[in-house]
């Protein structure tokens, strides 16, 4: 369980293994990083570098099961919302089912990285979602 929200807590997880499987989700990503890096070993990074390793190290793993990035961007601002959420990544994470996404986390090759995603954040956010056609307006 994760205080934090760095990690999801084993309700939360066992709720999104529930969720059909079979169609392409989004996963929108909101994340706040450590000034320095919060590795168990000892190691010395600023939060941004240890991200930057996550990404790295983790894309062959996403790419593999077929995941892209469909929309980046940097938060400038908090519109709606707490003024004291802020984030410093944000991105959506498309996959080609709810399966895919199971098959990344519990990749062996993912489990021994992920280490560096722990490190480098204070807080964060991810929401799947379901896919649905653009330029259908609000509801």
């Amino acid at each position: 369980m994760s205080d934090n929200h760095i990690d999801p807590t084993k309700e939360a997880f066992a709720a999104l293994k529930n969720l059909p499987l079979d169609h392409p989700v989004d996963m929108l990503n909101l994340v706040k990083l450590r000034d320095h890096a919060n590795y168990a070993d000892g190691r010395t990074a600023t939060g941004a570098e240890a991200y930057a390793a996550y990404g790295k190290e983790s894309r062959p793993i996403f790419t593999k099961v077929g995941g892209k990035i469909i929309w980046s961007g940097e938060p400038q601002h908090i519109v709606i919302g707490p003024q004291t959420e802020t984030w410093d990544v944000a991105f959506v994470a498309r996959y080609p089912t709810g399966q895919a996404f199971l098959n990344m986390v519990y990749d062996p090759e993912y489990q021994a990285i992920v280490f560096h995603r722990q490190a480098a954040l204070k807080t964060s956010r991810l929401i799947r979602t379901k896919t649905r056609e653009s330029g259908q307006g609000f509801g």
